[in-house]
C-alpha cells in the first residue's frame, strides 16, 4: 500500500509583496515623516538655527565694514566691499551647512536610531537620505534669505525677479552636490570625531581658496588655478555676477579664469556636473550601508 505524502505549502510570490518603489506615496510619506522628524528636534534646539542666521550676518558686518577702506577699484567700479562680499557669504553659508549635514545621520548611526530605521517596513531606505537633504536645503533657504533681507538693509542692490530664482537654484545645486557628500562620509566614516575632522579640514581651505573674500586678480597666478578648480568659485561667481548687473543672460562671462572665460550658463553645467558626480561617488556608501 502506498501512502501519498501531503504536498508542501505554496509560499506567496516575493513579486507580489514586493516593496513600493521610490515614485509611490508610501516613500513619500514616509521622506516626509523623516524630514518632520528633524524639524522637531530643531523646534526643541533652535540653537542651531539660530546660530547659523547670526553668524553670516555677523560675517558680512564685520568684514564690510574692516574692508571698507579698500583701494577703489579693487572690486569693480562703484562697488564696494561689502556689495562684494554679499555673494561669498551666501555661498559659504550654504556650502558649510551642507557639509554638516552628515552630523545627524552620524549620531542616529552612533544612538542606534539609524538600525531601528534599517529593520522598519520603508518603501524605500534612500527616504532617510532624502529627508535630510530637503531639511538641509530648508535651512540654507532660510540662511539665504536672511542675508540677502541685511545686504539690502546695508545698502546691496538686490537682483531682479528673474535673478534671484537664478541664484535659488545655484544655492540649490551646490547644497544638493555637498549635502551628497556629507551623508557619503557619514555612512563611511567610523565615527562623527572622523566626520568633524573632516569638515575642518575641508571648510576653510575651500572658502580662502575660492572668490569669496578677493577677486581673481588680487590672488598669486598658482592660487588663481586653484581658485579656479574651486567648486565654490562656480556659484560664487554667477551668483556676484547676478548682484551686479541687471541685464545678464546665461552667455554673460562671470569668471575671468586662467584658462579662459567662464560663461553664466557654463557655470551652472560646472555645477550641476559637481553634483553629479557627487551622488555617483556616494552610491557604493549607501549601497553597503541601506541595502
Amino acid at each position: 500500500m502506498t501512502t501519498t505524502l501531503p504536498s508542501a505549502p505554496q509560499l506567496p510570490s516575493l513579486s507580489t509583496d514586493a516593496a513600493p518603489g521610490l515614485l509611490s506615496p508610501e516613500f513619500w510619506q514616509e521622506t516626509f515623516a523623516l524630514n518632520r522628524r528633524l524639524f522637531i528636534q530643531l523646534q526643541r534646539r533652535p540653537s542651531t538655527l539660530i546660530a547659523g542666521v547670526i553668524q553670516p550676518l555677523m560675517w558680512l558686518v564685520l568684514f564690510g565694514a574692516l574692508f571698507q577702506n579698500a583701494p577703489q577699484g579693487l572690486f569693480g567700479n562703484q562697488v564696494s566691499y561689502g556689495q562684494f562680499l554679499g555673494a561669498g557669504v551666501i555661498v559659504f553659508t550654504a556650502f558649510s551647512g551642507a557639509l554638516n549635514a552628515g552630523l545627524p545621520v552620524m549620531f542616529d548611526r552612533e544612538f542606534g536610531f539609524l538600525n531601528r530605521l534599517l529593520v522598519a517596513p520603508l518603501a524605500s531606505r534612500f527616504s532617510i537620505v532624502l529627508a535630510s537633504a530637503l531639511y538641509i536645503m530648508a535651512l540654507t533657504m532660510v540662511q539665504t534669505v536672511a542675508i540677502i533681507g541685511t545686504s539690502a538693509l546695508l545698502g546691496s542692490s538686490l537682483p531682479n525677479l528673474a535673478g534671484l530664482l537664478v541664484v535659488a537654484l545655484i544655492v540649490m545645486v551646490l547644497v544638493l552636490g555637498v549635502t551628497a557628500l556629507s551623508l557619503g562620509l557619514a555612512f563611511s566614516l567610523p565615527g562623527h570625531i572622523e566626520l568633524i575632522a573632516v569638515i575642518f579640514v575641508t571648510n576653510l581651505p575651500l572658502l580662502f581658496a575660492s572668490t569669496a573674500l578677493a577677486p581673481l586678480s588680487f590672488m598669486p597666478p598658482w592660487l588663481q588655478w586653484v581658485a579656479s578648480l574651486n567648486p565654490l568659485s562656480y556659484a560664487i561667481e554667477p551668483v556676484r555676477y547676478l548682484y551686479l548687473h541687471s541685464d545678464w543672460s546665461w552667455g554673460s562671462i562671470v569668471l575671468e579664469a586662467p584658462f579662459g572665460g567662464v560663461s553664466l550658463g557654463a557655470a551652472l553645467g560646472v555645477l550641476v556636473a559637481f553634483s553629479g558626480l557627487s551622488l555617483g561617488l556616494i552610491q557604493p556608501a549607501l549601497r553597503r550601508s541601506l541595502l
